[in-house]
């Protein structure tokens, strides 16, 4: 990574380096859009912004997508919400180079830009690159690569032109959800973690395929914006076979190797993992300033009162704790009703039910010797 940084920040065009130069009237801007990869961190594709100047011998892409693995405490940064990311520039055909080994799709579209549009552009990307402008902060939805490009180009426009052009009757979660199914893990945490925020319409253009969409579908007096579209690498085909390791199947064979252990330390031991994650999601909010954690209701499911049961010694006390710990199942239930990821949580939910029921039965086992 070090050796990338420096590389991105010493091997940029020496044009770069000095004065923004005027670019000719030749000069053109386009959008990159870059397929999904087989990757996690691809799941949602790219974008960039490509400035070229033949007369100038120029061409450069300008990435909003960069950050610094090196960066102290990055992971709490990246729970937390102020994770800096960074625009770097450097050479088309190296940029080209990656997505070909990857065999990722890239289509460029060049934009209908008057000549002194273009150099405007330049001039706000190129002095992005040498001031503080550089960083900005990474939210998931509302500050990303593809909302920085289009806020520049609207900005140079003179007024929001780009707009979303896909349906926004469905929520943020529907809309994400399909992204993942190649991905079981990733797909069951994100609808774990992810609370309220991604359950409203999405209305924020923040994918790169939306942003694709919406340059193809608008106009500038009475033009396409887009002048060409070009597809510089095929792309191949990122779904993956099927794996039994990789699905709902695994989940379902451990909460049934669960409920039929009938040994009370497992019990425990999952009510201290549910209770203490019930904990996470509550106290998440606090701490994080990604609104897509925010009012989780999988607090609900996962409840921070189970790590509590363990501890009830009382059977009267026990049908009280599991009479909360129902009626937020029930209320679960109903929010999720009409939710994409029902299906997914729907075992967790009949396996809390058969737990604790599990759990009463065996402290009235207990309790009956001692009565008799």
């Amino acid at each position: 990574m070090k050796a990338l940084l420096c590389w991105l920040f010493f091997g940029i065009p020496l044009v770069l380096l000095g004065q923004t130069p005027t670019l000719s009237k030749d000069a053109k801007v386009s959008v990159l859009t870059c397929g999904r990869g087989s990757e996690l961190y691809t799941t949602f594709g790219h974008t960039a912004l490509r400035v070229q100047d033949t007369i100038q011998n120029l061409d450069i892409v300008y990435n909003y997508g960069m950050f610094d693995f090196q960066t102290p405490n990055f992971y709490l940064k990246f729970v937390k919400g102020d994770l800096q990311y960074f625009v770097a520039a450097y050479a088309f055909p190296d940029f080209l180079m990656e997505y070909q080994m990857s065999e990722r799709e890239v289509i460029e579209q060049t934009l209908r830009l008057t000549p002194e549009q273009v150099n405007s552009l330049f001039t706000v990307l190129n002095q992005s690159l040498y001031s503080d402008e550089r960083y900005y902060t990474y939210k998931f939805i509302d500050r990303n690569c593809t909302t920085m490009v289009y806020e520049k180009i609207n900005a140079v426009l003179g007024k929001p032109v780009l707009q979303k052009v896909d349906d926004t009757s469905i929520s943020y979660r529907e809309l994400l959800y399909p992204y993942f199914n190649d991905h079981f893990y990733f797909k069951l945490g994100i609808s774990i973690l992810f609370g309220a925020k991604t359950d409203e319409a999405a209305t924020r253009m923040f994918l790169p395929v939306e942003l694709m969409h919406s340059l193809n579908q608008t106009k500038i007096n009475g033009k396409p914006m887009v002048v060409e579209e070009k597809k510089w690498v095929e792309g191949k085909s990122v779904t993956a076979d099927f794996s039994f390791w990789n699905s709902i199947f695994v989940v379902l064979l451990c909460l049934a190797a669960l409920v039929l252990s009938r040994r009370v330390w497992i019990y425990n031991m999952y009510w201290f993992l549910t209770g203490g994650l019930g904990i996470f999601l509550v106290l998440i909010g606090l701490y994080s300033e990604h609104k897509e954690v925010l009012w989780n209701y999988n607090a609900l499911l996962f409840n921070p009162i189970y790590i509590v049961l363990p501890f009830v010694r009382s059977a009267k006390n026990l049908v009280g704790w599991m009479g909360v710990a129902l009626v937020a199942l029930g209320v679960y239930a109903v929010l999720l009703f009409n939710k994409p990821h029902l299906l997914l949580m729907l075992p967790f939910v009949v396996a809390h039910v058969v737990l604790l029921r599990i759990r009463l039965q065996q402290l009235r086992k207990k309790l009956l010797p001692a009565v008799e």
